[in-house]
């Protein structure tokens, strides 16, 4: 008879409960169990927890660990849910039909407003009011591919250093009865490392799913942060953020709604009209996030004092910095490039809506500075976004690029402020940030020279076949 694990007689080797088996199976896709490792759990005696509370934990480990790969890349599905749980425990009511009413509404006028002084297309677009739980849910797949490539260096080299650390402790370093006798500490953790990519490919969903969730509770629009994470024609406002960012400043809800409505929908309008943009902006961060070395040094350092069988002391390294990312040449140049495009996005966005609302809005210069220092200073979700992926998403320079496009308008009008994003060659750089009337007086030179060779190219009748009485042009062969 055998008892309650089902364990098999004395003369075969004795093995793991059914269910601990079936949990290590699913996360090493199926492959029989290495002995050593099938021993190792027995030395810790994992064969004597009681079966209904191994039931209850596997079924646990499964629901993280489902949809993980052996890669460690972000688990969409884990990252969503926890995002989910995190907003919830805040409270996020449905959006009602009169507040979607609202915001439709809103998106209307600002566009009524905006068309006065840009324009840039916005045929199609449609304000919408979303909750949190809706933005985490339209949003997640673009954040999974911007720090993909970070979730899987960290999971690779969080693999090589325990390796690494585990092979220059030997069997004796390590506590007695971790390993069974004449095991190699490092040759086990190879055997290990499916299942460790698929934990810390895990973990990484876990913590960024609490950063989406933590920043779904701040934002105020669906794009506040300048990255293009709602695509045209939906123009989004989240009204509980809106109706606490009113209350605080003490400022009539919808004048806050307008105002908000008109930013929303002026950087909707760029990223739906400049083809080139958004691309650009989200390549400068993936190519940020591909180039990221991780502090295998850090790593090294933290594990000693971190138990490799402890999920929970792992899970706090990561949220900790213990994997802060090191700079390279190329990720400064993805940065830079980065920064530089967020700060002439909000800067001409603030040029823009300042001048459509400034008719119509008597607390549109309150709302404008208090959007301003929002910005400049950060809210604790991009601060913890910031700790998960080594990367700020702030317009540091956002003042400079205003004061460029209102340069620009000021010499040549709204049609000139709007040519600087005809072409990427042609927008401006960090350095024009440094000299923004510079910028402008190469923009005019450059102008008054094009017209120039337009006259010129009219007067001489250019390929148009004006140049002589019998409409030939002036390269064309004379008749013998």
């Amino acid at each position: 008879m055998t008892d309650s694990h089902d364990r098999p007689d004395d003369s075969e080797e004795p093995g793991l409960p059914p269910e601990l088996e079936q949990v290590l199976r699913g996360l090493t896709g199926g492959a029989e169990l290495d002995p050593q490792m099938v021993e190792m759990m027995r030395t810790m005696g994992l064969d004597d927890v009681d079966p209904q509370m191994l039931q209850m934990v596997a079924g646990q480990v499964q629901a993280m660990f489902a949809g993980a790969d052996e890669s460690g890349s972000v688990d969409v599905t884990v990252a969503t849910d926890i995002a989910r749980k995190t907003i919830a425990a805040e409270g996020d009511p449905s959006v009602t039909a009169t507040v979607t009413s609202e915001a439709r509404e809103a998106v209307d006028v600002a566009n009524l407003w905006l068309d006065a002084v840009t324009d840039l297309d916005h045929s199609g677009l449609l304000g919408r009011a979303w909750s949190r739980a809706e933005w985490v849910e339209a949003t997640m797949p673009v954040w999974r591919d911007l720090v993909d490539p970070i979730a899987v260096g960290v999971g690779d080299a969080m693999g090589a250093a325990m390796t690494k650390q585990l092979g220059e402790l030997g069997e004796g370093g390590l506590p007695e009865g971790l390993v069974p006798p004449g095991t190699n500490p490092a040759a086990m953790m190879g055997q290990m490392a499916p299942m460790l990519r698929r934990m810390q490919g895990s973990m990484f969903s876990v913590q960024l799913g609490q950063a989406v969730g933590a920043l779904a509770g701040e934002v105020l629009t669906g794009s506040e942060v300048s990255l293009p994470l709602v695509p045209a024609p939906d123009v989004v406002l989240m009204p509980q953020a809106i109706s606490a960012f009113a209350a605080g400043l003490e400022i009539d809800e919808p004048q806050a709604r307008l105002h908000l409505a008109v930013r929303e929908s002026a950087r909707t309008r760029l990223f739906h009209s400049v083809p080139w943009l958004a691309p650009q902006v989200l390549g400068a961060v993936r190519d940020y996030a591909r180039d990221t070395t991780i502090d295998t040094d850090a790593i090294e350092e933290g594990l000693r004092s971190i138990d490799p069988t402890d999920v929970e002391a792992m899970q706090q390294a990561l949220a900790g910095r213990l994997f802060a990312p090191q700079q390279s040449a190329s990720q400064k140049a993805a940065l830079s490039r980065l920064e530089t495009l967020l700060a002439l996005i909000e800067g001409w966005v603030d040029v823009v809506a300042a001048a459509a609302v400034a008719p119509h809005l008597p607390q549109a210069e309150a709302l404008g500075e208090a959007i301003r220092r929002r910005r400049a200073s950060g809210g604790p979700a991009e601060k913890t976004f910031a700790a998960l992926v080594g990367l700020e998403l702030r317009p540091r320079r956002l003042r400079d690029a205003a004061n460029l496009f209102a340069a620009l308008e000021a010499s040549g009008g709204a049609e000139a402020r709007d040519a600087a994003w005809a072409h990427p060659d042609v927008a401006p750089d960090a350095a024009d940030l440094d000299d923004p009337l510079g910028y402008v007086e190469r923009q005019r030179s450059a102008a008054t020279g094009d017209d120039l060779d337009a006259e010129l190219s009219a007067l001489l009748g250019g390929d148009t076949g004006e140049g002589r009485p019998d409409g030939s042009s002036p390269d064309s062969p004379t008749a013998s």
